[in-house]
């Protein structure tokens, strides 16, 4: 019912600076959060670490692995989010997956993205 279309991502070097986009097509659907969650290389494919999510109403929330380090914002439509990340380390290569749901919750999410891969290397 809602698409996620994320855009970003690719090879950065260690210290660079990361940004992602996600767009969604709502279809009416209601959405009110809306973030970014990473899968490490390697891992599981339903083990997905939280990185930033954002409310309807501008309410932030960090993963604890990139706070200082992350900014995240929403379109004045609210049906685009925006992720900014500075300092890339290599812990901070994998799949990012843009998520979306109908309420505020940090729990298991309504929607996702097919995510976009981001490599972290010299």
């Amino acid at each position: 019912q809602v698409r996620l279309t994320e855009s970003g991502g690719g090879l950065v070097r260690p210290g660079g600076f990361l940004k992602l986009s996600c767009t969604a097509s709502t279809n009416g659907a209601n959405v009110n959060s809306m973030g970014w969650y990473r899968r490490a290389p390697g891992a599981a494919e339903n083990k997905r670490e939280l990185v930033a999510t954002i409310t309807i109403n501008e309410l932030t929330h960090y993963g604890d692995s990139v706070k200082g380090r992350c900014t995240i914002s929403r379109d004045n439509a609210k049906t685009t989010v925006y992720l900014q990340m500075s300092g890339l380390r290599p812990e901070d290569a994998g799949v990012y997956y843009c998520a979306a749901d109908r309420t505020p919750t940090l729990g298991p999410q309504d929607w996702w993205g097919e995510g976009t891969l981001v490599t972290v290397s010299s």
